[in-house]
């Protein structure tokens, strides 16, 4: 660990991709408080949401967040607990980065909840073990305190412990993201997420988000000049992830054939109005899912260069996934009364965040930034791969 001092934490390469960086994070930072501010004087009035759509872009980044954290913290259980060698190089770093996403996670979640003091309160005082969302505070509260035990046990090189509570972590954090995805599966008002689909898929896409996130942090990190034993991590990786984006492929094909093929009502229109979105088609499809798989294909998992820049596109991806997991859920109007005779039935709901949604939803990436570079700072976070 690095002394922590004003000096020590702004003295930082200044190329242009750093002050890049870092003028984002500033940028974003000041856009959080602002939306805070504007949250505390105006409530949930600041929001664009309504009764037929209640979950916004708020919630669509607290779920991109978990699904980061989660998806770090498996991918480093491949070396320090299951005890992968290439692997062991990765955990201090991947963990660090579960801990902050998940930390920016819960910053942005606070202000959609309104009064996260008094939820922390109740959720003590009064819980309701029926409930999903229950068991996910419940759950990730007990993920974050593990790794970052776990981290502090890593940081001092105890390999013992961080194993022992890296497997904690590991079975909190995939019951915890399960049951986020069983939040969603269990809406049996809204039979496009009803069903057994969603906890599953919350896994496989937190494994393919991790994967990118590690490409990301190591490109950054070597500035593309990678060791030799990062290079062949990465490229196990690659393998890793190509399977995975294999299967996800898969189960997206599946979900809307079988959701498009039973022509189940509500749930048949809303797939078909979904996959006709941009958003998929660009976001979802070619960004999040086919570029870094083709590549990995064609290059057999060689081209590291890349994916790292596959992993950008595949994050920008991986929010258009988050986007329209939440919008799409809700995007089939609610009938409550019945329609009139000759009323034309109501249209798919609309919805685009406000200004003061879009300042705490992204401002919450500048808050993961910032905390990130912190870290890299006060914490050595590159030792060299152990064996046990």
């Amino acid at each position: 660990m690095n002394p922590i001092s004003l000096k020590h934490l702004i003295n930082f390469e200044k190329t242009p991709l750093n002050l890049l960086i870092a003028i984002s994070t500033v940028v974003l930072l000041g856009a959080f408080a602002a939306g805070a501010v504007s949250f505390i004087l105006h409530g949930h009035h600041a929001f664009n949401v309504s009764r037929q759509h209640p979950w916004g872009l708020l919630i669509v980044m607290y779920v991109f967040f978990v699904v980061s954290s989660t998806g770090l913290c498996i991918i480093s259980s491949i070396g320090h607990v299951f005890g992968v060698k290439e692997f062991q190089q990765i955990g201090k770093r991947a963990i660090v980065g579960a801990i902050i996403a998940l930390v920016s996670g819960f910053a942005v979640i606070a202000l959609e909840v309104g009064h996260p003091v008094r939820m922390v309160i109740y959720n003590i005082l009064t819980p309701n073990l029926a409930s999903a969302i229950w068991w996910m505070g419940t759950l990730y509260g007990a993920y974050l305190v593990f790794i970052t035990i776990e981290f502090f046990f890593l940081v001092r090189n105890d390999h013992k412990y961080s194993k022992l509570f890296g497997i904690g972590g590991l079975l909190f954090g995939l019951a915890a993201h399960s049951n986020l995805g069983a939040v969603f599966g269990f809406l049996v008002s809204r039979p496009s997420a009803n069903g057994v689909f969603y906890p599953v898929y919350f896994i496989l896409s937190a494994m393919i988000t991790g994967c990118y996130l590690i490409y990301l942090m190591y490109g950054y990190r070597y500035k593309m000049n990678f060791p030799e034993e990062v290079a062949t991590m990465l490229k196990k990786l690659a393998k890793i992830l190509g399977m995975l984006l294999a299967i996800l492929i898969f189960f997206e094909f599946w979900k809307i054939i079988t959701a498009l093929y039973g022509n189940l009502p509500e749930r048949a229109e809303t797939i078909f109005y979904a996959i006709q979105s941009p958003s998929f088609i660009i976001g979802e499809v070619i960004l999040g899912m086919l570029i870094p798989f083709f590549i990995i294909l064609f290059s057999n998992g060689e081209a590291i260069k890349p994916l790292v820049w596959a992993s950008l596109s595949g994050m920008v991806g991986i929010f258009f996934m988050r986007y329209n997991l939440v919008h799409d859920t809700l995007v089939y109007p609610m009938q409550t009364l019945k329609v009139r005779e000759y009323q034309l039935p109501p249209g798919m709901v609309s919805y685009f965040p406000s200004a003061t949604e879009f300042a705490i939803g992204f401002g919450g990436i500048g808050i993961a930034l910032m905390m990130y570079y912190v870290a890299s700072k006060v914490f050595k976070l590159d030792d060299e791969p152990h064996t046990h």
